[in-house]
């Protein structure tokens, strides 16, 4: 008898689909790819045909140009090879999708990064049943409990009410956590506007194309020490303590990454205020859509793997290491 999934094979560079002669998330330039989302991770420029959701397909399209594009809308049923693919929705950031793979009775789900909490800028993650899972365990250990969005959006207007001579400058990654940063904070109540880095700028305006409506924003670049008092500014993490931020006046420093959790890593960014915000599942996440999807097997495709790993093996569920090469961002 064949091995479960022996259809598809995991390499360094990605996850190889025999029976479709196509890769998922492939980190090197192949003739045809499956692509769960827009980060530059999994989502790679020099592809032949590129199947994705249309809103991945747009991201694609300002990083990377003109492409051979196949969109694919969430719930759609594809033929590729002898495969039957779908795509549905991650709950990552807009346009993240799980691929959905069958072929001859066997199911097996690509969850690509995925996260079950709430997010105004994309689909919520759906629980697809299937015989093997193919998940990521970014903050695959116990240690990793994000709080909740609300408490710690909170916790940055408070910081930036109780100093209105200074701004927050927020460092959050430009796809995906800086609008869905935005959204969170309009969702507050906080109407007033939002400066942003320039390297926001093409992403936040595609989102508002696509329909998620982001409140008004204004370059942070030009505008006077005496406008940003008061005021949030985003901007990419790697932005933060470069010499673009001595611009702004005495910014209290905060950066918001599921990262945040670890001390360390904040003080080692500088980050006076650390927010606790991932679009990755924490534990008890990963753990939960592992028991309610019920697979058969589990395979892991980067992070934290040992942990969940042990997991399994304590409630019985086989699983494997895929040891994948290129993924996992550390500001995300």
């Amino acid at each position: 008898m064949a091995r479960l999934g022996s259809w598809i094979e995991p390499f360094p560079e990605g996850i190889y689909v025999k029976p479709a002669d196509a890769w998922v998330d492939p980190s090197q330039p192949k003739a045809k790819a499956l692509v769960t989302h827009g980060h530059a991770d999994h989502a790679r420029g020099g592809h032949g045909a590129v199947w994705a959701t249309p809103e991945t397909l747009a991201i694609m399209g300002v990083r990377y140009g003109e492409q051979q594009e196949r969109p694919v809308v969430y719930g759609e049923t594809i033929r590729v090879g002898e495969v039957e693919v779908s795509f549905v929705p991650a709950g990552h950031v807009l346009g993240s999708a799980q691929i959905v793979l069958e072929y001859k009775g066997e199911r097996v789900v690509v969850t690509g990064d995925y996260k079950r909490r709430p997010d105004p800028t994309c689909e919520p993650f759906v629980v697809t049943p299937c015989d093997v899972l193919i998940t990521e365990a970014t903050f695959g250990l116990p240690v990793f409990v994000h709080p909740d969005t609300g408490s710690e959006i909170d916790r940055l207007l408070h910081r930036l009410h109780a100093e209105p001579e200074r701004c927050v400058l927020v460092g959050a990654y430009a796809l995906g956590k800086a609008q869905r940063v935005i959204t969170e904070l309009r969702g507050r109540g906080h109407e007033a506007p939002i400066y942003y880095h320039g390297a926001l700028e093409r992403l936040c305006r595609l989102y508002e194309e696509l329909g998620v409506p982001l409140g008004e924003l204004r370059p942070a670049t030009g505008a006077t020490k005496d406008e940003l008092k008061g005021r949030i500014v985003i901007a990419p993490p790697g932005a933060l303590n470069d010499r673009w931020s001595r611009r702004l006046p005495d910014p209290v420093t905060a950066m918001a990454s599921g990262w945040m959790r670890i001390r360390q890593r904040a003080r080692q960014r500088n980050v006076e205020l650390p927010l606790v915000i991932s679009d990755h599942c924490d534990w008890e996440e990963l753990t939960r859509t592992i028991r309610e999807v019920a697979p058969r097997e589990v395979w892991i495709t980067h992070g934290r793997e040992d942990a969940l790993m042990h997991w399994c093996a304590l409630h019985q569920i086989k699983a494997r290491e895929l040891n994948l090469v290129g993924y996992e961002d550390e500001d995300d």
